[in-house]
């Protein structure tokens, strides 16, 4: 059976589901048509109940504002646990790389300190001799470096990290072979501060949250804030609430180019609004719309098979958040925490999905959660004019008020 078939036929089963189901309520302030929503309410709560998440939140929107909320569980998969809401701050992983590491990196090429083309030696002289000459920032954007990760164990982690990378045996030369690897990610958040002088976290403060009034998110949350943050499972299965979940991530203080901000769905929505919207919002311009444009055009590598923005993910095995009917320009990222974030411009939507995440093995399932969400949510709130193969037309229908 055709992969295509196999989706539809799983939508269409979810919506049967609702037939027998009462109406569930959504967490929304605004009055809504409670028939649009509950499809993404159900899917939230079927995760909860089999045991995948404690709870989560959705939110999509376009450049002008919210136009649905969600949050379902709480902090803890206790019946007396605190409800999660859209201002609840979550461990947002990966989605470091593209709300908090690739957007500073923006921001040097736009003000011209640094270039696309500049090879890795011009900003890490230890590189010098290591036959990784040839590596640029655009590699390491695009995890085209050739570079893997390694474990750390020393006292002084960063410094261990570059030298395993400078000195690896194997590995690939850079160009045209995609591999992810948050190495690539730990070398330009070090990049920034090279650059600047300023940490990351200092960096993206000044530069990008404040200016967008983006109270929740942080590296390093002081303790005053952790009642508000959604846990995370470490590896020894104990929450861990306000500590970054990654390990090479606390090695290096909590502040990382890969993995170390805290965030809440509210707070992303601006980011993703500002996006949408060439650059700026609420009369603050964050960068050009040009570059803008330049972040999230797509880079073709592994013979075609794999697209990537800079930072931002298009079109490759980590793109389960696309969905099935977000357009090719469309672009986000996923986080091991539980979180994603996708972004059409075409469409004129996004949707961001935060959960306290419990089951980490059954990946499969985990990526359906992202992608049944995607899937419904552009065919309930896109308000751009969409060309569907006629098969799925049915199921749009059949999800539209």
């Amino acid at each position: 059976m055709e992969r295509s078939t196999v989706r539809i036929l799983r939508t269409l089963l979810i919506i049967l589901s609702l037939i027998s189901c009462p109406p569930l309520l959504h967490a929304s302030d605004d009055p809504m048509d409670a028939g649009r929503t509950a499809t993404i309410d159900f899917l939230l709560e079927q995760a909860i109940s089999r045991g995948l998440i404690a709870g989560g939140v959705v939110v999509v929107g376009n450049h002008d504002g919210i136009l649905y909320r969600s949050a379902r569980g709480g902090r803890f998969p206790t019946a007396d646990s605190a409800p999660l809401t859209e201002r609840t701050m979550f461990d947002i992983a990966s989605l470091t790389k593209v709300f908090a590491t690739a957007p500073a990196v923006m921001k040097l090429l736009e003000t011209g300190a640094i270039n696309l083309t500049d090879p890795l030696t011009r900003w890490f002289p230890e590189f010098e001799g290591s036959g990784r000459e040839d590596i640029t920032v655009l590699n390491l954007l695009t995890h085209t470096s050739g570079l893997d990760d390694s474990a750390i164990s020393g006292g002084a982690p960063l410094n261990e990290v570059i030298r395993m990378a400078a000195s690896e045996k194997q590995w690939r030369l850079p160009g045209n072979r995609f591999r992810y690897a948050d190495t690539n990610f730990i070398l330009l958040g070090e990049l920034v501060r090279r650059v600047t002088g300023a940490s990351l976290d200092r960096y993206c403060r000044d530069n990008l949250y404040g200016p967008l009034a983006m109270t929740d998110t942080m590296f390093l949350p002081p303790a005053e804030r952790l009642p508000s943050i959604a846990p995370t499972l470490g590896s020894a299965r104990e929450y861990l609430t306000g500590i970054v979940q990654d390990d090479v991530a606390r090695r290096l203080g909590g502040v990382a180019g890969h993995a170390g901000l805290f965030s809440s769905a509210q707070d992303l929505a601006r980011f993703a609004r500002m996006l949408l919207r060439g650059g700026q919002l609420d009369g603050k311009r964050i960068f050009s719309e040009r570059v803008v444009r330049q972040m999230t055009a797509p880079y073709f590598y592994s013979n075609g098979a794999v697209v990537r923005g800079l930072g931002w993910d298009m079109d490759s095995p980590y793109s389960a958040p696309r969905g099935d009917f977000f357009s090719e320009t469309s672009f986000g990222h996923t986080g091991y925490s539980g979180s994603s974030v996708w972004i059409d411009p075409q469409r004129d939507l996004f949707v961001i999905l935060l959960t306290n995440r419990l089951d980490y093995r059954d990946i499969r399932l985990f990526n359906q959660l992202r992608s049944d969400i995607s899937t419904i949510s552009v065919a309930v709130f896109s308000s751009r004019a969409t060309t569907v193969p006629p098969n799925r037309a049915k199921v749009i229908e059949l999800l539209k008020p």
